[in-house]
């Protein structure tokens, strides 16, 4: 197959960047690349063209490279909330994957990032706050904090009625309080504390002994 070679004017996934040479099938720079305007031949006149190209991608790349790091400055205060539907159990129906989170950051916080900067290993499929890892930039990388709740909410646990208390229940009694008792110039009950004495039986005086 005949190749050729071509200068790219923009970047090419899976083929370069701008201002890179590159080789490609003829008929492939032919029918696609030269005609789309995505590269021109590579010619002595077109090489002069080089620095040019390389000047302005490399403005592009810098602009790209202090955008995505005040970006990443901006996601890493922020916390997106997603709301999901859940069973009696608290599990979650379905999972929030990488497209999920790239729709709620666009409607909270108006911020259009392509889903394939953000990473996760696995869909979430857990309620609680996640930590997600953002590769937005070859030489930038964000975390952002991802709040999953459920949309249900939790079961309403009634108390159990208490007892009605019992009259006088719990409530502390008074001693009975004496009659005079306690009051200024009451005089205390007399107590009597001798027993009267019977009259002693002796002899009458001067009884005279018998004989």
């Amino acid at each position: 197959m005949a190749k050729t070679e071509v200068i790219l004017l923009k970047n090419i996934v899976g083929l370069g960047a701008e201002s890179d040479q590159v080789k490609v099938a003829a008929g492939y720079a032919r029918n696609y690349l030269l005609p789309q305007g995505l590269a021109i031949p590579l010619s002595a006149a077109n090489k002069r063209r080089l620095e040019v190209l390389r000047q302005r991608r490399a403005e592009r790349e810098a602009q790209e490279l202090n955008t995505m790091s005040e970006l990443a400055a901006s996601i890493g205060k922020l916390v997106c909330k997603i709301t999901v539907k859940t069973g009696d159990d608290g599990k979650m129906f379905g999972a929030v994957t990488a497209g999920t989170i790239a729709d709620e950051l666009k409607n909270q916080f108006a911020i259009a990032l392509d889903r394939k900067k953000i990473h996760l290993d696995s869909p979430l499929r857990s309620l609680g706050e996640h930590e997600v890892e953002l590769r937005l930039h070859p030489d930038v990388n964000a975390k952002l904090k991802v709040l999953i709740e459920s949309a249900t909410p939790p079961p309403v646990i009634e108390a159990a009625p208490e007892a009605a208390a019992k009259p006088g229940e719990g409530k502390g009694r008074r001693p009975p309080r004496a009659t005079g008792a306690g009051k200024p110039g009451a005089e205390a009950p007399k107590v009597e504390t001798a027993a009267k004495s019977e009259p002693t039986r002796g002899k009458p005086a001067g009884e005279k002994k018998s004989k």
